[in-house]
């Protein structure tokens, strides 16, 4: 595996890749309108988007973040791992480049928005094992040292 800032030509393998992981959770797959310009709306913006890709280059996981309005602090969006790989560190290593990127903004807290549904127990689990605390039912935060 190995994970790379996103580049266009990965945008329909990215989209199936996240509509796949959400098909599994049991939620109806949408698509999610950032997806369709990662460049215009992250990159351009000064944000990032990275992807993971498997040996023979298939997008296997996502994240991105966008810089919140006081500039100070993030929101991380599309953490995805393809749905038949979760458990195999992909999402860890994902979390990681994405915190040590944001760590060299110089930048205070990273907020993840959850769902409201029971479905999203995986998420929870996942980011609270890497340091973010629930303050909100749908809301998570983690302060960067």
């Amino acid at each position: 595996m190995k994970i790379i800032k996103f580049e266009d030509k990965y945008r329909d393998d990215l989209i199936f890749m996240i509509l796949e992981a959400k098909n599994a959770l049991g939620r109806v797959p949408g698509l999610n309108e950032d997806l369709l310009d990662i460049k215009k709306n992250y990159i351009d913006k000064g944000d990032m988007f990275w992807i993971a890709l498997n040996d023979n280059n298939r997008v296997i996981g996502s994240v991105g973040f966008s810089t919140n309005e006081n500039k100070e602090d993030v929101t991380l969006h599309r953490l995805f791992v393809k749905y038949n790989l979760k458990h195999q560190g992909i999402g860890t290593a994902l979390l990681n480049k994405v915190e040590e990127y944001i760590k060299l903004q110089n930048k205070k807290t990273i907020f993840v928005n959850l769902g409201k549904g029971k479905e999203w127990f995986e998420s929870r689990f996942f980011y609270t094992k890497h340091g973010y605390e629930q303050y909100m039912p749908d809301k998570m935060k983690k302060t960067l040292s």
